[in-house]
């Protein structure tokens, strides 16, 4: 393992806040990575931003009539706070926005250029000419010719996975305006990826066999496979880092170049201000490059990015792409279009103080090799079970015990008890999993000291040997004591909020991860510990319902044909609806009812007799408006004083988009006293 390590997580879209998905695919596991890699004392580079040069980006702006700019800006901020307030401890969170990344960004395209890199291509476009635009891959939509999904873009088929080229969909339409775009002649500048296959297979395929996920390995060479072609690194549109070449006016990098060179300039960012030298990272033999991503930017990373870093010749290559799968939400797919998502931002709101509950539960469900799922039942089981049950008990128990017995002092105890090997053995393991990108296995391996300290402390029972056995009972809170240090020390990779509490009852310090993998006492007898503290609180079943009602109401409204239709009501019987006594009637007389804005008072005639009626429609409606409308009445309702006055019925009313309300009338002149129903 190399000394330095430069680790970067894909950048977001700051077309909207992080949610779950993105949390347990990419952040997470990379923050523990980082984490990991600093304690084993490495000098480590963990870098990110915000990718604000997307498509979604405009479409995103174009919806809420604000500009792209105003997009970021709110969504940046979003994320950023969220990432810290979660733990993740980048060294630097910047975005694509920044000067420093135009600066950068831009000087490699020309170092590109000026090697001659590019080919200058003349191509047809689809051109939207009611918007008067080139449309971006992401503004097309169409069939898909591998799964007939009649939504895809024009980069993508989110359904089945499929990467497209807008020449590829069946029936495509501009987002912009719903019209069949045209095509039309435009110039770019293209980097032939063809040319780099040679240098792909010889690094990936042949190189990278045995130490790359299987699901990164398998679809970077089944596109090496199927050959690869020049890709346009140039777009025409008006967002985006403007191309530095004299004859591209209204052209720009194209997302995909442009991005992931954030990583180079975000680095350079933070080396500025840290007195480093960013070429350590980026360009030593003695640096080791890591991308966290999910697996729907394998392509990008794995092709695109290094053959860009190939063809400028000073860069070194990435030797892992740990990609993630997806996430799923109770059994559906994470969806931003629907809301069908945890956000990372309303969970911190909600869950105060409980982040390491939310790192806990992603990373044990993390999906490593295959798509995964969240759910806020498990989320719960693995709070109250786990992390309280478990790891808190026994940590609580032993803090507790120590005060009671020895006024907060470490008793004396065996500094070669076997049990301290659990300690070493867990570090050990939790090294070697990581280093393997083998995130959930060593969570587990944490766990399992917690367990097993649990399991001690119960064989040794020191509540009831300390009367008897004074030694033994010393003895076992020792080795207990030297067990909930370890995990002080090994969890912090993991549950960095916990860790930071359990060292400070502990009255520790964080120590380098060696010292706890040799299996020796880590504090002395005689060592003064704090008052114990709850590290985990047990989560309510009403918390979880009121998560999972939170989810039901997003189903429902995602059902909606009209989204601001109000929810439905509590749902009735039939025997209930065939009490109800609908009927046509007519308002004889209309008048306001004193001092009150909104009443009307009303003189009905229903068929069945001439009624009074007191409805709140003055806002709407003038009395002279409504004498002589044929209306629907609520015959049965019982009757009720309103302002002095008894209301004998209701009439009934809709809400117009305007926010007036409108009378429920029959479409023809009928009886008055017809039922309806």
């Amino acid at each position: 393992m190399s000394e330095r390590k430069m680790i970067t997580a894909a950048l977001p879209y700051a077309n909207g806040p992080v949610h779950i998905g993105h949390l347990a695919g990419v952040y997470v596991p990379a923050d523990v990575y980082a984490r990991f890699c600093r304690r084993t004392g490495q000098d480590v580079a963990f870098i990110c931003g915000s990718d604000e040069h997307g498509i979604p980006i405009t479409i995103r702006a174009k919806k809420e009539g604000v500009t792209p700019q105003d997009i970021v800006d709110k969504y940046h901020e979003i994320i950023k706070k969220s990432f810290a307030d979660l733990g993740i401890s980048f060294d630097e969170y910047s975005r694509t926005t920044a000067p420093k990344h135009y600066e950068v960004s831009q000087d490699f395209f020309k170092t590109l250029y000026e090697k001659g890199k590019f080919t200058e291509e003349v191509s047809e476009q689809y051109f939207d000419e009611q918007a008067g635009e080139f449309l971006a891959d992401r503004y097309i939509v169409g069939t898909c010719p591998s799964c007939s999904n009649e939504n895809a873009y024009g980069d993508q088929c989110e359904k089945c996975g499929s990467t497209l080229s807008p020449s590829e969909l069946i029936n495509p339409k501009s987002m912009l305006s719903g019209n069949v775009p045209v095509l039309k002649e435009t110039k770019n500048w293209y980097l032939p990826l063809n040319e780099y296959e040679d240098f792909l297979n010889t690094w990936i395929i042949d190189g990278h066999k045995e130490d790359w996920k299987p699901n990164v390995y398998g679809q970077v060479k089944s596109w090496l496979n199927d050959g690869l072609k020049p890709r346009a690194m140039t777009r025409d549109l008006n967002w985006g880092v403007p191309v530095p070449l004299p004859d591209a006016e209204g052209k720009v990098l194209y997302v995909w170049f442009d991005a992931p060179i954030g990583y180079v300039s975000f680095t350079q960012e933070w080396a500025a201000k840290n007195g480093k030298n960013w070429k350590d990272y980026w360009q030593s033999d003695d640096s080791e490059l890591i991308h966290f991503i999910g697996k729907d930017n394998i392509v990008f990373h794995c092709i695109i990015f290094p053959a860009m870093m190939k063809a400028h010749g000073d860069y070194k290559m990435p030797k892992n792409v740990p990609a993630f799968e997806f996430l799923n939400l109770e059994n559906d797919k994470i969806s931003t279009s629907r809301n069908w998502a945890v956000w990372a931002h309303e969970y911190v709101e909600d869950f105060p103080g409980q982040q390491d509950v939310l790192r806990y539960a992603l990373l044990s469900s993390a999906p490593e090799t295959k798509d995964n799922n969240f759910t806020w039942k498990d989320f719960q089981t693995k709070n109250n079970s786990e992390l309280v049950g478990i790891f808190g008990n026994f940590i609580n128990r032993v803090a507790v015990l120590i005060h009671k017995y020895y006024n907060g002092v470490v008793p004396a105890g065996p500094e070669n008890a076997p049990e301290l090997g659990e300690i070493s053995k867990a570090a050990g393991e939790i090294r070697q999993y990581l280093e393997h990108f083998e995130f959930r296995n060593a969570l587990s391996s944490m766990m399992n000291l917690a367990r097993f300290g649990n399991q001690y402390l119960q064989t040794e029972e020191p509540w009831k040997t300390i009367k008897d056995q004074p030694e033994k009972a010393a003895h076992a809170l020792f080795v207990s004591a030297q067990i909930a240090v370890g995990l002080a020390q090994i969890c912090e990779p993991f549950l960095p909020f916990s860790a930071q509490k359990l060292q400070q009852m502990f009255n520790v310090k964080q120590m380098d991860w060696q010292t706890v993998e040799l299996g020796e006492m880590l504090i002395p007898a005689g060592h003064q510990i704090h008052e114990a503290t709850l590290l985990f609180s047990k989560i309510e079943d009403e918390t979880i319902e009121k998560q999972i009602q939170k989810l039901e109401n997003t189903k429902q409204s995602n059902k909606k044909t009209n989204p601001n239709a109000n929810p439905m009501k509590e749902e009735i019987t039939f025997d209930d609806f065939t009490k109800i006594d609908l009927r046509t009637a007519t308002i004889l007389t209309a008048e306001k009812v004193e001092k009150a804005d909104k009443l009307l008072k009303f003189t009905v005639d229903t068929g069945v007799d001439v009624r009074t009626v007191v409805s709140g429609v003055a806002e709407s409606f003038t009395p002279e408006e409504c004498v002589g409308k044929q209306v629907m009445i609520l015959l049965n309702l019982a009757p009720r004083k309103i302002r002095g006055i008894e209301s004998q019925g209701m009439l009934l009313l809709t809400t117009k988009s305007d926010g007036k309300l409108s009378f429920v009338t029959p479409d023809d002149q009928v009886e008055n006293g017809v039922e309806i129903g």
